[in-house]
């Protein structure tokens, strides 16, 4: 059995792995005793306030209408094995919807700062569905990194 072991990333380390954007995984609670609703998503970050963007689709039939919103919790995780190792990022926190009349001059220039991916997993043209835009101002945010050991070669 193979010994993995992981080390906290430091703030400098976090933001160069999350760069400006790329794909991850987003959880939200349902009701009691339901699994969270659980979706790939793509993300901009901006390191400058730590802060994730995150657009969403919401199609006709889409369950994220009732468990996606302003304010309502989510977990988000990102990870990917690079030169050094496996990293991983988790984030946990509120949304907050970034509608035109929230749009002040900060969210416009951090979302100038950041690129969400475009990956298209639709069977249907995405111009005919909806797009919404959140932001998500982390409570918890924790970046791990595998250990390096002299074993491995210090990778």
């Amino acid at each position: 059995m193979e010994d993995v072991r992981s080390v906290e990333m430091n703030d400098e380390e976090r933001d160069e792995f999350l760069g400006s954007g790329g794909t991850g995984v987003a959880s939200f609670p349902r009701e009691e005793g339901e699994s969270p609703y659980t979706v790939p998503v793509s993300y901009g970050y901006d390191s400058e306030k730590s802060d994730f963007y995150f657009r969403l689709s919401f199609g006709p039939e889409s369950e994220k209408e009732g468990v996606v919103g302003d304010r309502k919790p989510m977990s988000f995780v990102t990870y990917d094995e690079t030169d050094t190792g496996w990293q991983s990022v988790v984030a946990s926190g509120k949304l907050q919807e970034v509608t035109e009349a929230a749009i002040d001059s900060a969210v416009v220039t951090a979302m100038r700062r950041v690129h969400i991916p475009l990956v298209d997993v639709f069977d249907r043209n995405p111009r005919e569905i909806e797009f919404r835009f959140f932001r998500l101002n982390p409570e918890e945010l924790h970046g791990k990194r595998e250990a390096r050991t002299e074993a491995d070669g210090g990778r």
